[in-house]
């Protein structure tokens, strides 16, 4: 199978990208640096800067569109937005007139979202049925993303939704900013920590994508995230237990909206998601509580 993906050298993709490559799958990453793909992604992978360098006979049998900015890096400045938009619904936009433009098509898209989709959610379970509780930036950039993808339907390409948590890896990810402040002592709930913590581990991440792919009667949203989530007092709790140090310090609410301002939504609120459609379609998680999934990561942390 030839898989075009992007994104392919963030966390996700590049875990992708080695499973796929165990599998015998053949890969291109449409990147802003492709020279660094193979590096990244294994070698193999070939990395182009522009789509127009597949030629229209190479067929391709998927595209995989996990690209976009990291979202929580730095507060969201009107320049923030743009560039969060751009490399989110622009790239999607740029991805769709191109396949549009190929005779051959994929059979399927699946393109990234994330459970910020919902809004904050605060006790209610979401399932991929609910509609968005709360419509912040990081909700409206979710829901114009995965609309943006739907389009491909028009195009005859099965569309498939993926709407990540909390990604849990040792290398990247939400796991990697917390290990320094974490292993000083310094660790802690953020504000009240009642709010909900959707989360998954990396190999349950590639799994399911994974599984997706290769289900043909698998189309629109799906809940990636483990079906236990936690609240994030429990969360920074069993973290500090994992690395053996101590989590009592918590960060106050009214410190992280001075310093983030509407970007302190995203860590002081959450959404209690379930993966109710992967669970039905007979997806197993081989991590469905968070202690086995830091206990798992923990040596490499």
């Amino acid at each position: 199978m030839h898989i075009l993906l992007t994104g392919g050298t963030g966390l996700i993709g590049k875990h992708l990208c080695h499973y796929w490559l165990g599998q015998g799958h053949r890969l291109t990453v449409w990147s802003r640096r492709p020279q660094d793909v193979p590096k990244i992604c294994g070698t193999g992978v070939r990395g182009i800067a522009r789509l127009e360098q597949l030629e229209p006979d190479d067929q391709l049998d998927a595209v995989v569109n996990l690209a976009g900015a990291p979202i929580a890096d730095r507060p969201w400045t009107a320049a923030r937005r743009n560039l969060l938009w751009a490399s989110r619904i622009t790239l999607t936009e740029q991805l769709l007139a191109w396949l549009g433009t190929r005779e051959q098509r994929p059979e399927v898209l699946i393109s990234g979202s994330a459970v910020g989709w919902y809004g904050d959610g605060g006790e209610r379970e979401l399932t991929e049925a609910s509609t968005p509780v709360r419509e912040d930036f990081a909700s409206q950039l979710c829901i114009a993303w995965e609309e943006t993808a739907q389009r491909s339907q028009a195009q005859g390409i099965r569309v498939v939704l993926v709407r990540t948590g909390l990604v849990l890896a040792s290398d990247g990810g939400f796991l990697s900013r917390l290990r320094v402040p974490f292993k000083l002592g310094l660790g802690g709930p953020l504000g009240d920590g009642r709010q909900w913590m959707p989360w998954v581990h990396i190999d349950d991440q590639v799994a399911l994508i994974d599984f997706l792919l290769q289900h043909k009667d698998a189309s629109g949203p799906y809940n990636a995230c483990a079906p236990e989530p936690v609240r994030n007092r429990e969360f920074a709790k069993r973290l500090g237990r994992t690395l053996h140090r101590p989590a009592l310090l918590p960060v106050p609410a009214f410190l992280l909206k001075a310093g983030l301002g509407e970007l302190s939504m995203l860590l002081l609120g959450g959404q209690r998601a379930r993966p109710v459609r992967l669970l039905a379609a007979g997806f197993t998680f081989r991590f469905n509580d968070l202690q086995s999934a830091l206990d798992n990561l923990s040596s490499r942390l």
